[in-house]
């Protein structure tokens, strides 16, 4: 006759071992832990390049005259993010090749400028992006722009918004490279339409 004691027993860790359910609980919470950490890593990643553009403070410059503001849709805009406002001038486009797209973005507190452009002169060019503000404030970034026919972007570092989005304007200059490199485009966030 068996004996049975009635009763069931909790399952006892093998000797020597930690125990396999334990094991898989912690490798449960790190593939969770992997898979919320992911998507918010790539978010806060920035653009590819960051770190390769020099950027800072400017000398202050004359006002700049606020013309009407032009919030269009383009296909250059598509994954900002639906939290961003943008507010964009005209997709403009030089006799030379040079096409560009230029904008004031807004999420939360940040403000910052980012330009759309694509260089189908087949040279390298001189860029500079500046984003100008309220109280005289410039922020101003040389852009690597590439000679590759590629469509591109740069922008200039956020800031903590002071004021509200139209108090901001952003100008895009694409130049051939040199100290007297001739003025191939000018594009701004506040451009009228053409």
């Amino acid at each position: 006759m068996l004996r049975h004691s009635g009763g069931h027993r909790a399952p006892q860790p093998p000797r020597g071992g930690r125990d396999p359910r334990k094991l898989r609980l912690l490798a449960l919470a790190g593939v969770v832990t992997g898979v919320v950490a992911l998507p918010l890593a790539v978010a806060s990643a920035g653009q590819v390049g960051d770190a390769s553009r020099a950027a800072g403070p400017a000398a202050p410059r004359g006002d700049a005259k606020t013309g009407a503001d032009t919030a269009r849709r383009s296909p250059f805009l598509l994954g900002i993010g639906l939290a961003t406002a943008a507010r964009c001038g005209p997709e403009l486009t030089s006799p030379d090749g040079i096409e560009a797209q230029t904008c004031v973005l807004t999420q939360g507190a940040d403000t910052w400028a980012r330009t759309y452009y694509r260089n189908a002169t087949g040279t390298s060019l001189d860029s500079v992006l500046s984003l100008m503000g309220p109280d005289a404030r410039t922020v101003r970034t040389h852009c690597v722009t590439g000679a590759d026919d590629e469509p591109a972007t740069c922008e200039t570092p956020r800031e903590h918004s002071r004021g509200g989005p139209d108090a901001y304007t952003a100008v895009t200059e694409f130049a051939e490279r040199g100290a007297e490199g001739a003025l191939l485009l000018r594009s701004g966030s506040n451009s009228p339409e053409q």
